[in-house]
């Protein structure tokens, strides 16, 4: 799963994956973090999701990790907002208003890019990698972000039906990444195969969508 395959996905607009609602279970959950408004939430893999924007109207500061400029430069245009540009080593970084991108490789994220945040809204990174890079995209979260708790959403479905990307990541899967360093409540789970028409045509016969409350261990 190379950073290329990212890259003609949004070129190709193989973007199934993007939700242009958003996703409806960040504000039924969101609220079970406790997220004090004015904190920073930290949304890595963010596409151009509008997720983003109902996060910012909560009061919080917000920032995004996407690999793919186009996604970038699509979400500021189809927010209709203006951003400023820099650069900061391998990164693009984009802001407007409570609203900042780092462009460029989540793994490569620096420290600086997440020294406030408070929390993380995670709808589409994990099920976007293999289970080797889930394993190191958890021990990055981890390094970057001990204190933060997650707000995690994760889609399982029987094995080998498709290659993936998404990669079918059931609860035994989120324990193996984070419970010998987090508490994991599971907030939802609910079917969502019919509205998945995209993985129904590739073969997909069950699909379950499961979110989950992910918060570091006392102590």
């Amino acid at each position: 799963m190379t950073p290329d395959f990212w890259i003609e996905r949004w070129q190709k607009g193989d973007i199934g994956f993007h939700q242009t609602s958003g996703n409806d279970l960040l504000p039924k959950h969101w609220p079970s973090l406790k997220i004090a408004a004015g904190s920073t939430v930290l949304v890595p893999l963010c596409g151009k999701s509008p997720d983003m924007v109902w996060l910012a109207a909560q009061g919080h500061r917000v920032v995004g990790v996407e690999l793919s400029p186009l996604a970038v430069d699509d979400f500021f245009r189809e927010q209709g907002l203006e951003a400023d540009t820099r650069v900061a080593g391998p990164f693009t970084v984009r802001t407007a208003g409570p609203i900042t991108i780092w462009c460029g490789d989540v793994f490569e994220l620096p420290a600086e890019a997440v020294k406030d945040v408070a929390a993380v809204y995670d709808r589409a990174a994990l099920v976007a990698f293999p289970a080797s890079l889930q394993a190191r995209y958890a021990k990055t979260l981890g390094a970057l972000l001990p204190s933060a708790p997650i707000l995690l959403v994760s889609l399982t479905y029987p094995d080998g039906q498709i290659p993936g990307p998404p990669f079918s990541t059931p609860l035994a899967q989120v324990a193996a990444l984070f419970g010998a360093t987090h508490d994991i409540d599971i907030r939802e789970t609910r079917d969502r195969l019919e509205e998945s028409p995209n993985l129904k045509e590739r073969g997909v016969t069950a699909l379950e969508e499961a979110v989950y409350a992910v918060r570091p261990k006392a102590g």
